[in-house]
């Protein structure tokens, strides 16, 4: 958004965000929305007529968040291995700061496909994959890298750096770690698939 928020509205736009990243915008409703923010339902509604509105405000921030640094580092000029290297870091670096994002942007996916598909690539920000991709297979072709499918990578690098975090409680719970030690684990994370992935591709 580029107007300046009021105190109210920076509450409300808080508490929303905290409420649709836990329950989506199918589980939400305004009156959590307005026991979180510490304010009652018709001033709620003064400012925001509905849950959609707001959805639509704390989503786009989420995406925002989400691509604005992917974008920039597939559009630097840099060795395609460290850029490889970069994505890594800057996934798992952001994730760890927004733990709850991943389970967000899946469960509205699993809720409204078409809404999530015309959201992220009509974004303004949304990554240009296909230069990256072909550079993958520039290395690919010069030798840097074997020769393997640059969107099976691509894929799989994601979801090396995402699963983590959506299967959270589970792993903590197989692994016996609490809060402090499970972040440990991811910032060793980021190395951990660096190097997985680039051995992976070592002609």
């Amino acid at each position: 958004m580029t107007q300046t928020l009021n105190t109210t509205e920076q509450q409300i736009i808080a508490a929303a965000r905290k409420i649709f990243m836990h329950r989506g915008l199918a589980g939400a409703r305004m009156q959590d929305i307005a026991d979180e923010a510490g304010i009652n339902k018709a001033m709620l509604h003064y400012y925001y007529r509905s849950k959609e509105k707001l959805f639509e405000i704390v989503f786009g921030e989420a995406i925002d968040q989400l691509l604005i640094k992917v974008n920039n580092v597939l559009a630097e000029k840099m060795p395609v291995e460290q850029k490889l290297a970069t994505v890594v870091d800057y996934y798992i670096t952001n994730l760890s700061e927004n733990p709850y994002l991943p389970m967000f942007v899946l469960n509205e996916i699993q809720q409204n496909p078409d809404r999530m598909v015309q959201r992220f690539m009509h974004a303004p920000l949304f990554p240009n994959i296909q230069v990256f991709i072909g550079e993958i297979g520039t290395a690919m072709e010069n030798g840097t890298f074997r020769k393997v499918n640059p969107a099976q990578l691509m894929v799989s690098i994601i979801s090396m750096c995402i699963f983590p975090f959506v299967a959270r409680p589970l792993l903590q719970a197989a692994f016996t770690v609490n809060d402090m030690q499970f972040g440990m684990m991811m910032q060793e994370r980021k190395k951990f698939v660096t190097d997985f992935v680039m051995h992976a591709l070592r002609p």
